[in-house]
């Protein structure tokens, strides 16, 4: 039996399929002590592809490098980046940075907050939407942030927000129509 199917998956098959296919191409030699360095790379690229890194991905992971699960969950557990929770098919960032901070970012989350009906954290009912808040995304400059996927929105005050969610609402229903 192949790793892909060793164990039960709740996850599409098709996206293990995948990261199965991106770390074989990595050449990872299962005896090389150096494996570990691969980790990050791999657990960027699943959550690429699952958006979350639950806990039956994790121990793919795992098996596929040679590591111990608690390797791995120590990882996803020390970089914000990475979260164990599903997102919604569109994530909203908040800058709370010192810079972001100091220039109103916690209005803007407090808006986004009422807009959405949802708390930082949470995922709008009907899966589309997700809150989040960043440490700092490194664009202080545009001090408050905002971030909707790749995109970045500088100098954003709480009366922007309906015309950010404009955006977001594009682009959460193109999403649907590339099914």
């Amino acid at each position: 039996m192949s790793e892909v199917t060793e164990y039960k998956k709740i996850l599409p098959e098709e996206l293990y399929r995948k990261l199965d296919s991106f770390v074989e191409d990595l050449g990872i030699d299962s005896k090389d002590p150096r494996k570990k360095g691969y980790l990050i790379q791999v657990l960027h690229k699943a959550q690429s592809l699952f958006g979350y890194l639950p806990e039956e991905v994790q121990k793919f992971v795992a098996r596929k490098l040679g590591v111990c699960h608690s390797e791995v969950s120590g990882v996803i557990s020390f970089y914000n980046f990475f979260t164990t929770l599903p997102k919604g098919k569109v994530n909203i960032s908040i800058c709370m940075g010192t810079a972001c901070f100091v220039r109103g970012s916690e209005k803007v989350l407090k808006e986004f907050e009422n807009f959405l009906h949802i708390k930082s954290g949470g995922v709008t009912s009907d899966g589309k939407f997700s809150l989040d808040v960043l440490r700092c995304v490194g664009a202080c400059g545009l001090a408050p942030v905002v971030m909707v996927g790749d995109r970045v929105y500088g100098n954003v005050n709480p009366k922007m927000v309906g015309d950010i969610m404009t955006d977001c609402i594009k682009l959460a229903n193109s999403m649907e129509e590339n099914k």
